[in-house]
């Protein structure tokens, strides 16, 4: 009897009383509690591009043979040469064009691999380290640089070797200045710049076939 004076005395000040408050109460509770339970809705995932890594047809002219593969549309030629066709005289250095440790020619002229899409080159010429030699022979700015002793650790050698083939090959007399200028965008992290000068100096010479040494052929 005393708690339902309690109950009607508090229902008359407040219009609910305390036993419906608590009852309510409790039921709220009861519902949060089910609603953590429930599974978190799954967040929709983001369409995907379409043909992102879709494979084509890719043929590459490459040190006069034809070489024909499936390549995804952002391979580099860096990738193509190296990891698909083989040919690893052309060297990963830093993948963004500043080193030229990747110099390759295309259409007789010095690119850098890391920077060239292989879809890009789909009717040039491309020309690697490999593509100088003419059987076990080496070709002239290789035998020049052998000779003078044109490298230390010879990471960069490809690229310097094919930067100054690149170069005699439009200019087959250059300067000195001009030979600094061709080789110029190829870095020795050794420092062998002025031996690598010498032998591009000296494979102008080979290349006009006036002099070979140590089984070099022109």
């Amino acid at each position: 009897m005393a708690n339902e004076l309690k109950d009607r005395q508090g229902k008359n000040a407040g219009g609910i009383t305390r036993r419906g408050f608590l009852t309510s109460m409790g039921i709220g509770a009861l519902a949060v509690g089910a609603a953590a339970e429930l599974p978190a809705a799954a967040p929709e995932a983001e369409p995907a591009v379409a043909g992102a890594d879709a494979m084509a047809r890719l043929t590459l002219l490459v040190n006069g043979r034809q070489c024909m593969l499936l390549a995804e549309p952002r391979w580099t030629l860096l990738h193509v040469l190296r990891e698909q066709i083989g040919l690893t005289g052309t060297k990963t250095g830093c993948e963004r064009g500043e080193c030229g440790a990747c110099t390759v020619l295309i259409d007789n002229v010095p690119r850098y691999a890391c920077l060239t899409l292989a879809m890009e080159c789909e009717g040039s010429e491309i020309v690697t380290l490999e593509g100088l030699m003419e059987g076990e022979n080496l070709g002239a700015v290789q035998q020049a640089f052998l000779e003078h002793d044109a490298f230390q650790c010879g990471y960069c050698t490809p690229g310097q070797i094919m930067a100054v083939e690149g170069l005699l090959r439009r200019n087959p007399a250059p300067t000195p200045d001009e030979i600094r200028r061709g080789v110029s965008g190829n870095l020795c992290r050794c420092g062998a710049y002025t031996h690598i000068l010498q032998a591009a100096g000296h494979a102008v010479e080979l290349k006009a076939g006036k002099g070979v040494k140590d089984g070099g052929k022109v």
